[in-house]
């Protein structure tokens, strides 16, 4: 458990363990939890309380446009319980208001990591018909998280305390067209972006591609390391989730092994392998199989 604050100073002016780690050039692994599609929180934080080897917490924002509570919520119970959380946030929703009034009450619950999202379309979701906001972006909104560290709001106005985050972005190792891909990252750096995670990566080569173009920005990545379960799974994956790329070699592998389970451990714990050799850092999406990390990093 971190020390309290010292209230004397601002709110997130103490650094954060994944800052602390990532400065320090340690191996820094995260998970990630989901809110629940209701208001029984004790699962879930059952769940975090038990992970093992995981330096923070990501609390995901209504994943794939599937509604659920509140990522602030379940990301400031966990800062309350001594876990380190990673809170995600999403343009989809909410427009500049409602995102910095959410930001400003990150801060006043001592949350400072961040991961800022454009958020996948709301027709991808289980409200197909919801009106998707987008009023920013992920770039925008980065931006958004550097002038109210400065003590402003978009509006210009002067803040009764300013916040101190530690704000990252995402990236898709697999996307194309490359130089686009390149161009954002980019962006988000120059707007404030002081980490990266991946979208999940089965190929070493595409992190070795990412890894040696973005080597000059000096930011950290973290590797997407996502638990696929089955072949069946795999095909999913790549027929309904947006930008999602599960290799033919990898689902034939889930395809004929005996156990596509522990296949898929073996899978993800080599990515992790080439991971320590190449970046800063997992994260790992294990959906529901989070005893299976100290396996995985093993």
């Amino acid at each position: 458990m971190r020390p309290g604050r010292d209230k004397s100073r601002p709110y997130g002016s103490l650094m954060s363990l994944l800052q602390q780690n990532l400065a320090a050039g340690r191996f820094v692994v995260t998970a990630e939890v989901a809110p629940p599609k209701g208001v029984d929180l004790a699962p879930v934080l059952a769940v975090a309380e038990k992970l093992q080897g995981v330096t923070a917490v990501n609390v995901t924002d209504n994943q794939g446009a599937n509604m659920r509570m509140c990522a602030l919520v379940l990301a400031g119970e966990l800062k309350r319980r001594g876990l380190e959380p990673v809170l995600q946030l999403t343009c989809r929703d909410r427009n500049r208001v409602a995102l910095q009034s959410d930001l400003l009450g990150a801060a006043a619950l001592g949350i400072e990591n961040l991961l800022l999202l454009s958020g996948d379309h709301s027709k991808f979701g289980d409200h197909p018909d919801a009106r998707p906001v987008f009023d920013l972006d992920a770039v925008q909104l980065l931006d958004v998280v550097a002038g109210l560290c400065r003590g402003l709001d978009m509006a210009g106005k002067p803040l009764a305390g300013a916040p101190v985050f530690f704000p990252g972005a995402a990236v898709n190792p697999a996307a194309e067209p490359f130089d686009l891909v390149l161009q954002k990252v980019c962006k988000k750096v120059e707007s404030g972006a002081r980490f990266f995670q991946t979208q999940a990566v089965f190929t070493r080569c595409e992190l070795e591609r990412l890894m040696d173009s973005i080597a000059p920005l000096q930011v950290p990545v973290m590797a997407g390391i996502l638990l696929v379960r089955s072949a069946k799974m795999a095909r999913f994956l790549n027929g309904n989730i947006p930008g999602m790329c599960v290799p033919d070699e990898v689902v034939a592998r889930l395809d004929s092994a005996t156990d596509p389970l522990r296949e898929g451990v073996a899978i993800a714990r080599e990515a992790v392998g080439w991971a320590r050799e190449l970046c800063q850092g997992v994260h790992l999406m294990t959906l529901g199989h989070e005893d299976k990390i100290p396996e995985i990093l093993r």
